[in-house]
């Protein structure tokens, strides 16, 4: 038997160090070649970390939240073969400073054969317990898993049961974000499914566990004073949108420009054009928003004020105008808010953007999105949909110098000179950079996206 370890392998050009967000395993797992151990998170994008063998697990390097460097070791396995290492003494280090597991004697007797199921802290890495390895990948079937979970708890593993009462009024679970997707998708409550993880984590295994049972009735609770205090640690996509929020914020004086728009005309056209669900080619359409036809009214208005397209580095005093047009659409996901980026919008007509940022937009909620396709926006629009408000104040995407946002649309009625007539108006709340962007130059640019919203067939016009 051998030792191999794993080093947190460089996950993108230029990145020096990444931060652990997750752990999909534990001291004592059994793991196959291509099981994913970790995430790492790095510029908003998570990159998970597979494991180049098959093994068992000996030693974590990092906790969740900690910033680890590319290159430096985080998975300690014990491998058939020789491994990656020289066998060292247990209560030695190895190389680099690894501690040193239990020698190779020293077989941890085996256990059923249990799930690898996600683990939230370093906490749970002094488990002596060693999982068969399955014959097959880990992910396995519900069948299977349920047996694991009888089996389990025979043998004295804590594990959620029928008597688990749900969490108490106001307490949050704690999930990973991929059990957070699955029990949304299935239609779960997590507030009402018992974890059998530090601290009352929530796993796969519960899910299913959950999942075989049915669901609990929650119970009905009273008046009563609340004194607890959770404290909730800042760390991944969370803590990089503090960052950027911080930095844009300290470093950038807003000017906030409120506009109203007509968007009837515009509205109209939409529905029509979606009747036509195939182009002149017989290729489908996709479905258009109010985004596309924004997005394409911003070319055209760069194009008249280019000096909204550029990126503000203010350490070098030097204002880098760029030529493409890249809009950073900000959605928010289940894991927090992300900024895809439609690249060259100069190039795409009012469909291609459309099926872009659909692309964009279900890549992202799904935590698929490359760290190329979050990055590199010269532009950014935010929108809350029918949650937009009546006006807000948007948060510019620094280094860029112009912000474009979305309020929601309501019929209102409107003077026409005689009368009054009911209209689907809009705001359209924009922030800039006043150091590089004037207030007079700033409205010029909103109006100008105002009066082609309003007679949307300027836009279809070269």
């Amino acid at each position: 038997m051998g030792e191999h370890v794993i080093k947190l392998p460089d996950v993108g050009e230029g990145v020096a160090e990444a931060e652990l967000v997750e752990w999909h395993v534990k001291v004592g797992d059994l793991v196959r070649e291509d099981t994913v151990l970790a995430a790492v998170m790095t510029d908003k994008a998570t990159v998970e970390i597979p494991s180049p063998v098959d093994g068992e697990i000996l030693w974590l390097g990092a906790e969740i939240g900690d910033t680890v460097a590319i290159g430096s070791p985080i998975v300690r396995l014990k491998v058939a073969g020789d491994g990656n290492v020289k066998n060292i003494s247990p209560g030695e280090s190895g190389a680099d400073g690894i501690p040193a597991g239990p020698s190779h004697g020293d077989r941890l007797p085996l256990q059923p054969v249990q799930d690898v199921a996600p683990s939230s802290s370093g906490s749970s890495r002094g488990s002596a317990g060693s999982p068969e390895l399955a014959a097959s990948h880990p992910r396995r079937s519900a069948d299977s898993r349920d047996k694991s979970h009888d089996d389990g708890a025979k043998k004295g593993r804590a594990m959620p049961s029928l008597s688990d009462p749900p969490r108490a009024e106001g307490e949050k679970p704690l999930a990973s974000p991929a059990v957070r997707l699955r029990a949304k998708e299935a239609g779960i409550d997590l507030r009402q499914v018992a974890g059998s993880g530090p601290a009352g984590r929530i796993s796969h295994e519960d899910i299913d566990a959950f999942l075989a049972r049915g669901p609990q009735v929650a119970r009905a609770t009273g008046l009563a004073r609340k004194d607890g205090v959770e404290d909730i640690k800042v760390v991944g996509l969370r803590r990089k949108i503090a960052e950027k929020m911080s930095l844009a914020k300290s470093r950038i004086p807003h000017i906030t420009y409120v506009e109203e728009i007509d968007v009837t005309a515009l509205e109209d056209l939409r529905a029509t054009l979606n009747k036509e669900k195939r182009g002149a080619k017989g290729t489908e359409r996709p479905k258009l928003t109010l985004l596309p036809f924004l997005m394409r009214a911003m070319v055209k208005a760069i194009g008249e004020q280019p000096n909204l397209n550029a990126l503000f580095d203010d350490d070098a005093g030097i204002i880098h105008r760029h030529e493409g047009i890249h809009i950073g659409i900000a959605a928010q996901t289940p894991n927090g808010l992300v900024v895809p980026v439609v690249k060259h919008a100069e190039a795409r007509d009012l469909w291609d953007c459309a099926a872009e940022v659909n692309r964009l937009a279900d890549a992202a909620k799904a935590g698929t999105a490359s760290r190329e396709e979050l990055s590199g926006s010269t532009i950014t629009i935010t929108s809350l949909g029918a949650m937009g408000g009546v006006a807000t104040t948007p948060v510019i995407n620094y280094p860029e110098v112009a912000i474009v946002g979305v309020n929601k649309m309501m019929v209102r009625p409107v003077w026409d000179g005689t009368q009054f007539i009911p209209r689907k108006m809009m705001n359209l709340s924009s922030s800039f950079d006043h150091r590089v962007i004037d207030g007079w130059d700033a409205a010029v640019f909103v109006q100008r996206i105002k009066a082609l919203l309003e007679t949307p067939a300027l836009i279809f016009l070269d």
